[in-house]
């Protein structure tokens, strides 16, 4: 998702053929892509397609990712002009572990540009791409239809079909996500449908959170696929998330976000990303924590075992950044 103003640049800019490699997960975001040519994965190890990489005669790689895999790939395609972008790894341990804030104000976006730019690319200010195949965007009166109560589907039918929130309950790591009874609790306060998004993973969090919240909360959590999922994002009135893909996802379809960050920060530069001049996310964190973040990415647990990074979060602040005093208007 956050490579994509860079495919969308070289393509526009230079008519480059794009060539992208990532892993087999992955080729569902891709393929759809207009402005990549071909889609190379792999399962596990680059050795799967470097023969066909060096098939292809490159004249330049740009990695945007840095790691011991993309390192293997320079390697075998040690003929080829590569970039890369500057992965601030110093700069993120030393906020981890000394909260010594050397990070640029700059987002990972920006960085992966940088990495093109001496190839002439400039930012177009264009913001995220997004491209769900026609045959998986969901239709939401039958959606609802199918997964509401039929009081709610009156209600529904008076206002408009997509006044409903979308709610990313999933992220990788447990210290990314509000407990469950944050969650209840918000789902609860919202007088609007919520449906609840996430993976196969969070398919019992989420049952166990529409089963407290009310009937209002359809639990779609490991129900469809990830473009169903934003589908159903694109046309939501908003969305809240945790810092997860979904977020990014909102951010290209230019939707109103309200992200909620737990042991990870905004300033490691993964927030949303929307077109220049568009300004469409509000925040909530609890600031001020000595212990946070306690990783650049997160843990199954908390690591000082409080979870106050989460805990402490009010349901208040979530609820006013809805501006849900404005959903009967």
């Amino acid at each position: 998702m956050l490579t994509s103003p860079v495919l969308r640049c070289l393509k526009q800019q230079l008519n480059a053929e794009v060539h992208y490699l990532s892993k087999q997960a992955f080729r569902q975001i891709l393929e759809p892509n207009p402005y990549i040519d071909k889609v190379y994965t792999i399962e596990k190890r680059v050795g799967e397609v470097m023969p066909q990489l060096r098939r292809e005669n490159y004249d330049v790689l740009i990695d945007l990712h840095k790691n011991l895999r993309s390192l293997q790939v320079k390697a075998g395609l040690w003929r080829v002009k590569s970039y890369a972008f500057d992965k601030l790894n110093l700069q993120k341990w030393l906020m981890v572990n000394f909260k010594i804030n050397r990070l640029p104000d700059r987002h990972i976006v920006d960085r992966y540009l940088g990495a093109a730019e001496p190839l002439g690319i400039v930012n177009d200010g264009q913001g995220l791409d997004y491209f769900t195949p026609p045959e998986e965007e969901v239709d939401i009166d039958r959606f609802f239809r199918e997964n509401l109560p039929s009081h709610f589907r009156a209600e529904e039918k008076k206002s408009d079909s997509s006044d409903y929130i979308a709610f990313a309950i999933g992220a990788a790591h447990a210290t990314k996500r509000l407990p469950r009874e944050k969650l209840i609790a918000l789902c609860g306060a919202i007088p609007l449908p919520v449906v609840l998004l996430g993976g196969p993973a969070d398919a019992e969090e989420g049952e166990a959170v529409a089963d407290a919240a009310g009937r209002h909360v359809i639990n779609a959590c490991g129900r469809l696929s990830l473009h169903q999922s934003a589908s159903l994002v694109r046309q939501a009135r908003q969305v809240i998330t945790h810092d997860t893909g979904l977020m990014h996802i909102a951010a290209a379809f230019r939707k109103d976000i309200v992200s909620v960050w737990g042991n990870t920060i905004p300033e490691f530069g993964m927030y949303p990303y929307y077109p220049q001049g568009l300004h469409r996310n509000q925040t909530v964190e609890v600031q001020g924590l000595p212990c946070r973040p306690c990783s650049k990415i997160g843990y199954q647990q908390c690591p000082k075992e409080h979870f106050r990074c989460m805990r402490d979060i009010p349901e208040a602040s979530v609820l006013q950044a809805l501006k849900i005093e404005n959903f009967h208007s």
